[in-house]
């Protein structure tokens, strides 16, 4: 949207040639129809699921405590990737641990087929992908049924703190669909989010697990699993020497208990 409106207004004031806008033109039509293409094929997809705001105020989402009964068929443990992108993450895990069951989530469709196409051409049947904003998770997951989260490369908001994925208001959501000792993974290169994150888990007195301020730094095992799977994010900033960071923890017991979370208040 803000590109557009930004071209409108290069015409408007002439910076752009009638030459220039034509091709501008063009070229967001075939994006825009590329768009559309990936959204359809995305609805086809037996591992991708969509499910909006709407949606979820008539009803939770039907596979709400049944992922593992009525879509896996297995036993195995849920693990999440929120804000997983082009879900180069949820892929890789999945390759990595068969014996767990993988969702990546995000909003954004047509980053997300990326993914869900790996998964289907790799026959990955421990790997699936949920079109849906963060703040509706509830919707789709009853208590203590998702073992841990990944958080890669989330968008730091730096001007808006409640918005980071490991603020309080969303640990609050985690708590409600996390087992007992379930696990959080932030892999990050902002500093803003890492520390925050980390003054978050000391102010709140969350357990932390590990951390460290420059996993390529400090970690040097051979094909271990966070300098082995990386993201299209990932592999640019390591191009621009970005210093990579990661803090996994608990989040303390009986953390927000009896607290109302949407939908589960309405």
């Amino acid at each position: 949207m803000y590109d557009l409106l930004s071209f409108y207004f290069q015409v408007l004031s002439q910076k752009l040639s009638i030459v220039n806008c034509k091709s501008y033109i063009i070229f967001a039509f075939l994006m825009y129809k590329n768009k559309l293409t990936r959204f359809a094929e995305m609805k086809s997809m037996p591992h991708v699921v969509e499910y909006g705001f709407y949606d979820l105020k008539k009803s939770l989402h039907p596979l709400r405590g049944k992922w593992k009964e009525n879509f896996f068929h297995n036993e195995n443990p849920i693990v999440l990737e929120l804000g997983c992108g082009k879900g180069e993450y949820t892929v890789g895990l999945a390759e990595r641990f068969p014996g767990k069951n993988f969702i990546g989530i995000d909003i954004k469709g047509a980053r997300m087929h990326r993914g869900a196409s790996m998964a289907q051409e790799k026959k990955l049947d421990n790997a699936a992908f949920i079109r849906t904003r963060i703040d509706f998770i509830n919707g789709f997951f009853s208590e203590n049924e998702v073992s841990e989260i990944w958080i890669t490369f989330a968008d730091p908001q730096k001007e808006k703190p409640n918005k980071r994925l490991t603020a309080p208001v969303f640990l609050k959501r985690y708590a409600h669909l996390l087992k007992s000792n379930g696990i959080i993974h932030l892999k990050t290169d902002s500093e803003l989010l890492h520390n925050f994150t980390i003054g978050i888990i000391d102010k709140e007195e969350h357990k932390k697990l590990f951390s460290s301020k420059d996993v390529y730094g400090e970690i040097k095992e051979e094909g271990h699993l966070l300098t082995t799977i990386q993201t299209t994010y990932e592999k640019k900033f390591l191009k621009e020497s970005k210093k990579i960071t990661y803090v996994a923890f608990h989040l303390k017991k009986d953390y927000a208990k009896g607290e109302k979370i949407f939908p589960l208040d309405e």
